[in-house]
């Protein structure tokens, strides 16, 4: 059984940091692209940082640039994102997804090409 298990959520101040951690099991995790994805109440939701699958490519939302650090590890089967600078906007549910083996690139990133969710993570920033 495929799992994605986010964690690492909670409340922060702004300019705070937070980590988050994706554990995945029940599928060859080196063979996959692994994602975080955001949703705000009222929004849509957006990709914010995406990594492949031996993480030579990287893909950061700009609103996230310079900010966020995404990170994984295959042995562990397990992805990171370390969340600096953290502003009240980035107040969402944070999402851990796996790439549809054989998607786009593009289509990955903007959470078209997603073949599994793990369950969300809150986060939110404020004072």
């Amino acid at each position: 059984e495929v799992q994605l298990q986010a964690s690492g959520g909670g409340w922060v101040q702004p300019g705070g940091s937070l980590r988050l951690s994706c554990a995945a099991s029940g599928f060859t995790f080196g063979d996959y692209a692994i994602g975080w994805f955001r949703q705000a109440p009222g929004k849509e939701r957006e990709g914010v940082s995406c990594i492949s699958s031996l993480g030579g490519n990287i893909y950061y939302a700009d609103s996230v640039k310079g900010r966020f650090t995404i990170s994984r590890d295959n042995a562990m089967s397990t992805v990171s994102l370390q969340m600096n600078s953290l502003k009240p906007e980035d107040t969402a549910v944070y999402y851990c997804a796996r790439r549809r083996y054989g998607s786009t690139w593009y289509r990955f990133v903007v959470g078209n090409a997603v073949d599994f969710w793990g369950k969300g993570t809150q986060v939110t920033v404020s004072s």
